[in-house]
């Protein structure tokens, strides 16, 4: 009977504090026109593919939507695999939904806007599902690492399509 009523209990804690988390993040839209980037817990898990994310905040990326809700991934690769297919991963939402994209920056390791950042692919760095897109705030710091770590092109979020994802799988 305890071991039920603890469950309920820990289920009820978990929606009350998303809920609280998803409150927080749509007033702070409303009054600043801008999310705070989330910092993610132990139970926050991509969607795309499973993982808990906590255990990788230098590959931290985030989709903020209008209504404060949110969605973490573990590195650029499976938040652009979630930004290119949203319906598969939540079909209530829409692209125009998005507010905000973050990414975290490699050398910086802060969130940046994932729309203005500089992406480099084809480099000797792995993130936890493999090769990645490494982010950078600054372009002068994507140019750093591509030298530093043997990268094949720098690209912008725009320039981000389904085969370049494919090609790092």
């Amino acid at each position: 009977m305890s071991v039920t009523l603890y469950a309920i209990r820990g289920g009820i804690m978990n929606i009350f504090r998303i809920t609280v988390i998803a409150v927080l993040l749509s007033l702070s839209l409303t009054l600043t026109g801008e999310a705070t980037p989330v910092k993610a817990s132990k139970t926050d898990k991509c969607p795309v593919c499973g993982m808990f994310v906590a255990k990788y905040p230098d590959f931290l990326a985030q989709v903020i939507y209008k209504d404060g809700t949110y969605a973490l991934f573990d590195g650029a690769k499976d938040m652009f695999k979630y930004y290119f297919n949203i319906k598969k991963y939540n079909p209530t939402k829409e692209l125009t939904d998005i507010a905000f994209i973050y990414v975290t920056d490699y050398y910086g390791m802060d969130p940046t806007d994932g729309r203005n950042a500089w992406y480099v692919i084809g480099s000797d760095v792995f993130g936890p599902m493999g090769r990645e897109l490494i982010p950078f705030a600054k372009e002068a710091d994507a140019k750093e690492f591509m030298k530093d770590h043997a990268g094949k092109s720098l690209i912008r979020f725009d320039d981000v399509t389904p085969d370049v994802i494919k090609g790092l799988d």
